[in-house]
């Protein structure tokens, strides 16, 4: 990651209004919705306010009602998404019970996939996320969201006692799930199901090492 200057200053990702009527609450729907369409179409260093708010059939003005900046809009954009993810994650430890480490995969992949493949424009907005500045923080709180909730799992799975091992045992995990899923919803439906395939080949050997170890 390429260091931002010290003497550059952080811009204002603030939204200028948290919208509470249902117009504006749509609005500001349609812009993330624009938004993401739009990093799948040109990426993140083409995409532009007066870009999100053409396609968004609305004036520059309007949208800098919402959002001060591009930046604000793909911080609001990675923030649905990390919503999403908890909801997910929450989900699945609320159905958690005694199964085995291969059904175990599979169930947590699936759900991550159906986070992963609902995100338009996923990658470009994790490489945001990971890039700018601004939405570092984000990228940061991802990634503790996922490491606590599978060592959290691991423990139920009686992989181990140790929190520490465990939350190594938790960022492999999310470092292996991740890459591979942010390829695999970039891929042609027999592609997917084969990088998915090894994914869990994948997990699931990492799973029967920590166990057989512990």
């Amino acid at each position: 990651m390429t260091e931002q200057p010290a003497n550059k200053p952080i811009r204002n990702i603030a939204p200028r209004n948290q919208p509470v009527q249902q117009r504006a609450l749509e609005r500001r729907e349609q812009i993330l919705q624009v938004t993401a369409a739009l990093l799948d179409e040109v990426g993140l260093d083409d995409l532009t306010t007066i870009l999100i708010a053409k396609t968004s059939g609305i004036s520059v003005g309007t949208l800098y009602h919402y959002f001060p900046n591009k930046h604000a809009v793909l911080y609001a954009l990675a923030e649905q998404w990390l919503g999403e993810m908890d909801s997910a994650l929450q989900q699945l430890d609320a159905a958690s019970g005694p199964v085995g480490l291969r059904q175990f995969v599979e169930q947590t992949v699936a759900a991550l996939l159906a986070v992963y493949t609902s995100q338009r424009g996923l990658l470009p907005l994790v490489q945001a996320m990971f890039g700018v500045p601004e939405l570092k923080a984000l990228d940061d709180a991802h990634d503790q969201l996922v490491i606590d909730a599978m060592s959290t799992q691991f423990a139920a799975l009686e992989l181990g006692s140790n929190p520490q091992a465990l939350r190594r045992l938790a960022r492999t995990w999310l470092e292996l799930t991740h890459a591979l899923l942010l390829v695999a919803v970039n891929q042609t439906a027999s592609d997917r199901e084969a990088t998915l395939g090894e994914l869990k080949f994948l997990c699931l050997a990492l799973l029967e090492r920590a166990r057989s170890q512990f």
